[in-house]
Parts: structure tokens; C-alpha cells; sequence
């Protein structure tokens, strides 16, 4: 038998804003925010003030903004227009090959016009405008290739406004700053009813909006339903059976139950049944309501694999349902096409006080999209990073999310790590017990605990960082811990904490002004242990 020893293991993250370099701008707050959509024109040209449609004024070559005072109204009309064309970087577009709830320029959502389905467009999502603007008795004769126009401001003074036509102005974002100052200001915009009822005495809307419930029917009781998915609640986490799914939301939740009686209700129990979870249709639109027996606005629930029935046999409840994942297709206003459904099953113990973990996840994704693109992870940014989502990391030619030690309840090493966020400093540490009784495969051990599997070589430079262009990675520095940096010839020197110090900057090149990464690197603290042979001996 061999001795085994216990290493405490520390691990840092610190996100280091990058100094040195020139900014375009001074600061963050002074990008230019985007407006959600085309402003008012009142009667007679006359500009409509709004704090919606005013935008930090823009600097265009050839003409003088020096003298005259340079206002920057909201563009004037009222009309549709096709958002593509001028957002050639969709900066909401976070996930490829699926949806993106109220990502307006999203084109994986397939709709002309997204504000039919979806509640608001993100900032960036649609057509940002821009003017320019001088006092009109300043202005001769116009010979700008720009749409030009007259208008009069709110001091009766003509001003003489040019339509900057500049795509890029959607690449920015203004982050939303929440303090006690205006928190109450925000919550009286964006705040809501808690609870909405799902059936009114109206007629079905033709189609789903982004969070609307699912509606399923049941044919065998004629019965119209919602496709629930069970959520904790309480300090206990119990499972609440109400809880409706929302279209187009992807999600997962985790919820406990508890049964004083595991033999009765194994059997009986119709959560433990995974045939409760597919004996039903669901609408495609909510339309379908109005015409249940035309099977073409139904949706039956496909069986990915075969989930036995619950059985008890002796002291187990075998075929327990575990674990419930749906995937859904859809076709924006057509609703859902497709409807697959897999399961998790386990055994429980029948005895007094048995609990069981459960795990519900549903998945959205455009319909006949291809498996590559469903397999795609999603991105931290498009382009520039976005502060809390994951720090991409590259190995070899797989992407993954650079990641931390995570401790369980008794300090030791979990399988299960931390995800590093962009923006986002942290520290976390372990207890790791070796049981290798090699001095080099204890230092592999301990290096592939302190990194994680795979270990990273690049970290994106980029939130939308491509595996397949390598120059949109980084290198990250490294250093492992040696002997002669020991000055010890007959020692075994092991790491026991790493810090990832990553240099960033919010505006970087004035080429693509994006928050992005600029270098990492690993730093490790090393301990020598000076009789190698005694610590790792037989006994």
C-alpha cells in the first residue's frame, strides 16, 4: 500500500485593464448607444426631442462642427426598413445557428419583422441613425453625397441636418449603469406583473412570442395544458409542478422531491413516469387551439431513446426518471415544427425519507438547421467580449471556457469547476489528496488540477473567436515549476497555486474598438520537497 498526502491547491484569476494603450475614447459611458428604432417626425419638420432618440453627436470629415451648436436628432419618418443590410456585425447574435430572444438582426430568427414576436429589440439590434447638424444660415449651397434636410428646433432656429451613413455606429454599446439613484426609475420602465394569466376570454394569438407558454393538448381527456418545467423552490429546493416553459427560452432547472412512502408512490407517481412527459401533443401555434381535431397544428413529442416504466422489484424503485431534456425546432411566426424529448433514469432505495434529485432542460433551435451548428458553443461577445460571460479558451482545435477549482462540502478537489467570466476577478482553492507515488506524475496531477482538462494554450482575443483562424487567439505565457529554479538537484518541485492574469482593454484598436483580450498568462507559486524518496516510499 502507499501513503497518500493531501496538497492545498489555490487558484487566482485577475483581469488586469490594459493602461498603456491610447484609448479612441475616454471612457465606456461615451460610446454611442444605439436606439431601438427610428424616432418620431412631428408636423411641419419640426424635430421631436426625446431622451430615446438623442445620441451623442459624431464627428464626420468635411464638415466643421466648430461655431454653431451640433445637435443630433433622431432620424424623422416613420417606416419600415430592412435591418440587415446595415448591421453587418450582429452584436446580440451570442448563439450560432439558433435564436437569440430579442436579438432583432439576429438572421437565424427568420423574421421580417422581429418586433411581431418579440417584446423589445436589444440595443444594437436594429438601425442606428445619425445627424449632424449647423445652423442653416451657415449652409450656401449643399453638395454632400448624404441625405440632407431643414428642420427647425425647439427655439424656432432652421438647422441644416445631414444623415451620416455609417454602418459601424451599431457596433457600440453602452453598458446600463443600475445604482440607488435611478433603481427605482428602471424598475417603474422594465418592471411587470409577477404573475400573468394564461387562458383569457379572447380569441388565440396566431402565433408565439418570445416567453409566451407552450400550449399542449392531450387527445385521450380533450384536454388543453402548458408544458410545465418543474422548479425549486424554497430553501429546500422542492419541485413546483407549475412552473411554465417559454418559447424560444432556453433553460434549466433542478428541483428535489422527497417521499415518505417510495414504495407507493413508485409506481403511482406520475413524475417518476417517464411516459408523463411525452403522452401528449403540443401546438405549433396557439391558433391551434380553435381546431383541435386538425392534427396540423399538433406536434406529437418524439422518443430520442427508450425509458422503461417505474418498477419496484424487492427494496428498488428501478426506471425512476432522473433527468428530462426536450429539444425544439422552430420556424419564427410558423411556431414549432419539431419536438424531441430524452431521458435520465436511475434506481432509489426504498426506505424512510428517500429523496430524488431532478433535472429539467428544454432547448430551442431553428428548424432543420444543421447538427454542426446545433453542436456550436455559444459566444461571449460579436465581436468584443461581453463582461460576465465565459473567457474562451484553445486547445489544439477545440474551444472550450477557460475554467477554476471548485472545492465540495469537505474542501476537497470537485470534478466540477468554476467557469471564468470576462470582467470578472476571482479566487478559489482545494485540498487535493495524490495517489501517485511518482514525483512526475504527481506534478502532472497537480498541474492538470490547477487548469483543468484540456489545458488551455490560447485564450480568445475576441467573444466570437473562430477555432479555425488562429489569429484570433492569443498565446497563453507559461512557465512550469523547475528544479534548477529550486536550486535543488534532489527535490520534487510541485506547483500549489496558479494565478491566470489576463490584460484587457474596453475600447482597444481603434480598428475594431471592442472590449478584447490582449495576452494571459500562468503564473504558478512552486514548493520543492527536499527527500523525495521518503515521501514517496512503499509502506
Amino acid at each position: 500500500m502507499y501513503t497518500s498526502q493531501l496538497v492545498l491547491l489555490q487558484m487566482f484569476f485577475l483581469m488586469v485593464p490594459e493602461g498603456g494603450r491610447s484609448q479612441p475614447s475616454s471612457s465606456p459611458s461615451e460610446a454611442v448607444p444605439t436606439p431601438p428604432e427610428l424616432g418620431p417626425r412631428t408636423q411641419g419638420g419640426t424635430l421631436q426631442s426625446s431622451s430615446e432618440g438623442t445620441e451623442t453627436p459624431w464627428t464626420v470629415p468635411g464638415i466643421s462642427t466648430v461655431g454653431p451648436t451640433v445637435v443630433t436628432p433622431s432620424a424623422p419618418g416613420n417606416r419600415t426598413v430592412d435591418l440587415f443590410p446595415v448591421l453587418p456585425i450582429c452584436i446580440c447574435d451570442l448563439t450560432p445557428g439558433a435564436c437569440d430572444i430579442n436579438c432583432c438582426c439576429d438572421r437565424d430568427c427568420y423574421l421580417l419583422h422581429p418586433r411581431t414576436v418579440f417584446s423589445f429589440c436589444l440595443p444594437g439590434s436594429v438601425r442606428s441613425s445619425s445627424w449632424v447638424c449647423v445652423d442653416n444660415s451657415l449652409i450656401f449651397r449643399s453638395n454632400s453625397p448624404f441625405p440632407s434636410r431643414v428642420f427647425m428646433d425647439s427655439n424656432g432656429i432652421r438647422q441644416f441636418c445631414v444623415h451620416v451613413n455609417n454602418s459601424k455606429l451599431n457596433y457600440f454599446q453602452k453598458f446600463q449603469k443600475v445604482n440607488a439613484t435611478n433603481f427605482q426609475a428602471l424598475a417603474t420602465e422594465f418592471g411587470g406583473e409577477s404573475f400573468t394569466s394564461t387562458f383569457q376570454n379572447q380569441s388565440p394569438a396566431p402565433f408565439y412570442r418570445a416567453g409566451d407558454p407552450i400550449l399542449t393538448y392531450f387527445p385521450k381527456w380533450s384536454v388543453i395544458s402548458l408544458l410545465r418545467q418543474p422548479a425549486g423552490v424554497g430553501a429546500g429546493g422542492l419541485c413546483a409542478e407549475s412552473n411554465p416553459a417559454a418559447f424560444l427560452e432556453s433553460k434549466s432547472t433542478t428541483c428535489a422531491r422527497f417521499f415518505k412512502h417510495l414504495a407507493d408512490s413508485c409506481t403511482l407517481d406520475p413524475s417518476l413516469n417517464a411516459a408523463s412527459y411525452y403522452n401528449f401533443t403540443v401546438l405549433k401555434v396557439p391558433r391551434g387551439m380553435t381546431d383541435l381535431q386538425n392534427m396540423k397544428f399538433q406536434v406529437p413529442v418524439t422518443l430520442v431513446s427508450q425509458a422503461g416504466s417505474p418498477l419496484l422489484a424487492g427494496n428498488t424503485c428501478q426506471n425512476v426518471v432522473s433527468q428530462v431534456i426536450y429539444e425544439m425546432e422552430t420556424n419564427g411566426t410558423f411556431g414549432i415544427q419539431k419536438v424531441s424529448v430524452s431521458f435520465g433514469q436511475t434506481n432509489l432505495t426504498v426506505e424512510p425519507g428517500t429523496s430524488l434529485q431532478q433535472h429539467f432542460i428544454i432547448r430551442f433551435r431553428a428548424f432543420q438547421q444543421s447538427t454542426a451548428a446545433s453542436l456550436t458553443k455559444p459566444r461571449s461577445g460579436n465581436p468584443g467580449y461581453i463582461v460576465g460571460k465565459p473567457l474562451l479558451a484553445l486547445t489544439g482545435d477545440i474551444s472550450h471556457s477557460m475554467s477554476l477549482l471548485q472545492s465540495q462540502g469537505d474542501g476537497t478537489c470537485s470534478v466540477k469547476r468554476h467557469e471564468v467570466q470576462f470582467g470578472v476577478n476571482a479566487i478559489s482553492g482545494c485540498k487535493l489528496r495524490l495517489k501517485k507515488v511518482d514525483c512526475s506524475h504527481t506534478q502532472q496531477e497537480i498541474y492538470q488540477t490547477l487548469h483543468g482538462r484540456p489545458r488551455p494554450e490560447h485564450v480568445a482575443i475576441f467573444g466570437n473567436a473562430d477555432p479555425a483562424q488562429k489569429g484570433g487567439w492569443t498565446k497563453i505565457l507559461s512557465r512550469n515549476c523547475s528544479v534548477s529554479a529550486m536550486h535543488c538537484t534532489s527535490c520534487c518541485v510541485i506547483p500549489v497555486s496558479l494565478e491566470i492574469q489576463v490584460l484587457w482593454a474596453y475600447i482597444g484598436l481603434q480598428s475594431n474598438p471592442q472590449a478584447h483580450v490582449s495576452g494571459a498568462r500562468f503564473l504558478y507559486q512552486c514548493q520543492s520537497i527536499q527527500n523525495s524518496k521518503s515521501l514517496f516510499r512503499e509502506s
